[in-house]
């Protein structure tokens, strides 16, 4: 279902993917850091927790700051 995710959001335009998930399950599908791409989220979490992914690459090496995140998510 990730795969089909990515490719999903791909073909909608999107040109990476940032999200708060498991230090050792997803980087078997390409996740890194999101601090290695300077980007931080809005909360607190364990780096290795908060990742990132290029659906294309090089799509973040331009890319840096901090994730914003619609209000309903934190009501």
């Amino acid at each position: 279902m990730i795969k089909a995710a990515h490719l999903q959001a791909k073909s909608m335009g999107f040109t990476s993917v940032v999200l708060l998930g498991h230090q050792d399950y997803y980087p078997k599908f390409g996740y890194k850091p999101a601090y290695t791409f300077g980007i931080s989220f809005p909360f607190e979490a364990p780096s290795e927790n908060c990742m990132a992914l290029e659906l294309f690459p090089g799509s973040l090496s331009e890319i840096s700051g901090e994730v914003v995140y619609p209000n309903a998510f934190f009501e």
